[in-house]
């Protein structure tokens, strides 16, 4: 094969007098240098199992396509693993740089490409760096395996594939067994990978939710580092939603946890998805029946209720939702109640975000304003009356709610229809026949 190139002009021949000239010139490539799939110079060459090497792009294509087989022997691959092959790469450039006259511009090195041999390497490096104890060797690995991951997609998703989150999984745990005080610039890497290469097997889950391991993450929630805490934050909210019963290890090794998420909501430059994250991992530990009466009440007198009440009023749907959860389930306690009642936002607020942000959305509102109205209290439900509560709850029963939805939004409606009397309600037509059909 051969291409045309026309030398580049000398920038002083017509200042030196000799007359300028543009001869078509004729370059060979060398027959190695060209992709035998693309019949084109090759800029990134790798070798299959076969031996035949070919241009990466040009190769992955062909594997990407269902193909099996090397293009050229036609043999069946054993292996899919494209080796660099750096000797005809320098050689390529070396050629490149030589003929640069033609207009050929030298091929850049290009990006590192982990194969699982590569990675098998990292991580057993990873294991050995742990056993010792020896930290800086790991933090050099973890901080290779991010620079790898940002190089290409497709080396992420093969160190996602291989198993690297459990080794650093299990390499987080026996530096917080040693000391998390000496290691903790190599843990907050971890953390910072880990976030990444989420969700983890069960095994990786583990060893991240052993005491050690949410001791520490318990710690960094209290970094001066706010990167720190968020990437904690993240991690703490993944392991309680793969499994909720997590959160009760969480709390009995630190029960100032939800006093440290309570801070990240506050945080005025945390960002929404922190927020957020914040309000799952609240939500999990509230919701979860072991959670005793004296964790809900510390939590409410650090004043989540008005901090919830304030995020529903001025958020987007993502998070009203996520505080919806978090009202809800501290409404189940004595002490959430009392104090959602004493709020005058509370009512209104809620009433006004049924069928507003989600159903989900609209099935906490509901439940909530049914837990505020236990044991009949009037007080609530005249003021959720004066406000169109009626109307609004009536809507979402004719809207196709779910059934417990659909339940509580029933007895929420029957409440409501005992104190109408109490207040200046105009029936709608829809109103009267509801309430003719049903009582």
């Amino acid at each position: 094969m051969t291409f045309s190139f026309r030398r580049k002009k000398a920038g002083n021949s017509r200042k030196n007098g000799i007359p300028e000239t543009n001869p078509a010139m004729e370059l060979t490539i060398p027959s190695h240098f060209r992709c035998p799939v693309s019949l084109d110079l090759m800029k990134d060459p790798v070798t299959l199992s076969t031996g035949i090497t070919y241009d990466r792009e040009s190769i992955e294509k062909w594997i990407e396509s269902g193909n099996e087989t090397c293009p050229v022997t036609n043999q069946i691959l054993p292996s899919f693993d494209l080796i660099p092959n750096h000797a005809i790469r320098k050689m390529i450039q070396d050629w490149s740089v030589e003929n640069k006259s033609y207009g050929i511009d030298r091929i850049p090195t290009p990006k590192v490409i982990l194969n699982s041999y590569d990675i098998s390497d990292i991580c057993s490096k990873i294991r050995v760096a742990s056993k010792r104890g020896d930290a800086h060797k790991c933090r050099e690995l973890v901080r290779k395996i991010n620079v790898c991951a940002k190089e290409s997609e497709r080396n992420k998703v093969s160190i996602i594939e291989n198993g690297v989150g459990y080794v650093l999984s299990a390499s987080f745990e026996a530096f917080t067994t040693l000391s998390m005080e000496k290691h903790e610039g190599l843990l907050e890497d971890i953390l910072s990978t880990l976030i990444w290469i989420f969700p983890l097997g069960s095994e990786g889950q583990s060893k991240l939710a052993s005491p050690t391991s949410l001791r520490c993450m318990a710690v960094l929630l209290k970094s001066k580092d706010l990167s720190t805490k968020q990437n904690a934050v993240l991690v703490i909210k993944e392991l309680l939603y793969l499994d909720h019963q997590r959160a009760s290890a969480l709390l009995e090794i630190d029960e100032d946890v939800l006093e440290s998420l309570l801070h990240l909501i506050k945080e005025p430059i945390c960002s929404t998805s922190t927020k957020a994250n914040s309000l799952m991992a609240i939500y999990y530990i509230v919701s979860l029946p072991k959670t005793s009466e004296i964790v809900t009440s510390k939590i409410v007198q650090l004043g989540i209720i008005s901090l919830l009440l304030e995020i529903l009023v001025d958020s987007e749907k993502n998070l009203c939702q996520r505080a919806l959860g978090v009202l809800d389930s501290l409404c189940s306690s004595y002490a959430g109640r009392e104090k959602a009642r004493g709020n005058a936002l509370t009512v209104p607020v809620i009433v006004k975000k049924i069928l507003r942000v989600s159903a989900a959305a609209t099935e906490f509102c509901v439940s909530i304003l049914l837990k505020l109205c236990e044991n009949g209290n009037g007080n609530v439900l005249i003021e959720a009356l004066e406000v169109g509560g009626f109307q609004k709850v009536l809507v979402s029963l004719q809207t196709g709610c779910a059934e417990k939805t659909k339940a509580k939004a029933t007895e929420l409606l029957k409440l409501m229809n005992q104190n109408r009397k109490k207040v200046n309600c105009f029936e709608s037509s829809v109103e009267l026949r509801y309430l003719k059909k049903s009582y």
